[in-house]
């Protein structure tokens, strides 16, 4: 049954990596293999428990008998709910933080961002879009902050080729922004949530590294754009479609949403509770605020239905459910004990921290990036040396599965969201963009290898 539910897991991987081919969505093979593999551990629950849980079974049964339903029933209270636990921690953290943003987006908040890139100047336009982006991401979720900044790109720019680059810019630095803090991206809130990171560490190490990975294809990028750009801008700016609010109630809403975020991580250190506590604690507040402000609104009836771009609510729901199907999954195969044994041979075979983190990377860019990165991870428990906290393997795998995934536009759900919203092909993505992306990767991959080794000096 080991090797069904492996076989499983292989065949699950060479379909992420070829649904931009069979148009089959990722999050429907996730979900899948997340439940059915558990259908299998548990119908030959007895061998799998005997197998790694023989001392908690026997204390579990208290002298009865060991049937068929005992079994199960211990499969559920003692080894599923687990893993849905820590699946449902990351996903109320990533609807948290969805929410947020789609509540500051829709009262006119990210306007600014709108202003402060009005220009037909290119280089102006790439680089303020694309800090902007790297700057969200690393507080929100960046698939919903790539899908955001895609439709305010759209709006903004008339010509098709140059919304490709500056789209693929976006891509770029939101995967970046997002991998250098514990919760911009679902890989380090894993690590953090594991305890395998502390987010002060883990920001300090790969700060600079994610900064170069961002700069050095942006600016390649920029040199295949004209000095001006094809744009139209709209007499007013957005405002949403239900709000009234003027420039400082939605400046304090971004303060509350944003700055909330950068909180959490002091939340989690001084109450050891989850991070996504703190993040619906920053929801709530800043849901009272938006109807503190749009009150007269809501009195009068007149809130009519928020239209969030279809984009977005695709985006999301898909990122929830994926999240959800891979980490059951990952739970499924970690409980036939078949990580323990490719863990032991990586051991005795490769050896090297630095190795893996490139074959996670190239593997990232061809089967997902939260997947290679969740396996990974799955690996080892956080013991000592490179596995220690704030250890060296957890900090390359954050860093390559992020950035490697941005190697191929079919890597990661915002690639494929660009794919989508842009019409980017994966051939002119290859010709491109994945040179430049490469380069980045490497010379991110080399300053990582400087700090931790001169700091271990």
């Amino acid at each position: 049954m080991t090797l069904i539910i492996v076989t499983m897991l292989i065949l699950a991987y060479l379909l992420i990596a070829t649904g931009h081919l069979t148009g089959v969505n990722k999050a429907a093979i996730a979900m899948f293999l997340g439940t059915i593999g558990w259908v299998v551990y548990i119908c030959w629950g007895h061998d799998f428990v005997m197998s790694q849980h023989p001392a908690e079974y026997l204390e579990w049964l208290s002298g009865e008998t060991a049937d068929s339903d005992n079994i199960k029933l211990f499969i559920y209270d003692n080894v599923f709910l687990k893993y849905v636990g820590k699946a449902a921690a990351i996903v109320l953290f990533l609807l948290a933080t969805m929410s947020i943003i789609e509540l500051l987006n829709n009262n006119g908040c990210f306007d600014f961002i709108t202003e402060w890139i009005r220009t037909r100047n290119s280089k102006r336009l790439l680089w303020t879009i694309s800090l902007a982006t790297f700057l969200l991401s690393a507080n929100l979720d960046n698939l919903t902050t790539t899908a955001m900044m895609l439709v305010i790109m759209h709006r903004i720019l008339q010509n098709s080729r140059q919304r490709m680059y500056v789209g693929s810019a976006i891509l770029i630095a939101a995967s970046c922004g997002g991998c250098f803090t514990v919760i911009g991206d679902p890989t380090g809130l894993i690590l953090w949530g594991e305890g395998a990171v502390t987010a002060s560490r883990f920001s300090a190490y790969l700060a600079l590294p994610a900064l170069l990975a961002w700069v050095v294809p942006t600016i390649m990028i920029n040199r295949e754009l004209p000095d001006r750009l094809d744009t139209a801008w709209s007499p007013s700016p957005y405002r949403g479609d239900d709000t009234r609010l003027n420039r400082w109630q939605r400046f304090v809403m971004l303060i509350v949403g944003i700055g909330g975020l950068w909180f959490i991580p002091t939340f989690h250190n001084i109450t050891k509770l989850a991070p996504f506590l703190g993040a619906l604690c920053v929801l709530s507040v800043l849901w009272v605020v938006n109807e503190a402000f749009n009150r007269k609104l809501i009195a009068s009836g007149q809130m009519s239905q928020m239209r969030i771009p279809m984009s977005l609510q695709y985006g999301s729901l898909q990122q929830v459910l994926f999240v959800t199907g891979i980490m059951l999954g990952m739970g499924v195969v970690t409980e036939t004990g078949v990580w323990s044994d490719v863990s032991a041979w990586y051991d005795h075979y490769i050896h090297d921290t630095w190795l893996i983190g490139i074959g996670a990377g190239l593997l990232s860019s061809i089967v997902d990036t939260f997947t290679i990165a969740i396996s990974h991870i799955s690996l080892y428990d956080v013991g000592s040396g490179d596995m220690a906290v704030n250890g060296t393997y957890w900090k390359v795998i954050a860093y390559s599965t992020a950035v490697g995934g941005c190697l191929l536009s079919v890597g990661s759900v915002s690639g494929l969201a660009l794919m989508r919203t842009e019409h980017v092909t994966l051939g002119w993505y290859v010709k491109h963009l994945t040179p430049k992306v490469l380069l980045g990767w490497i010379v991110g991959y080399v300053v990582l290898w400087l700090e931790i080794n001169l700091v271990n000096f």
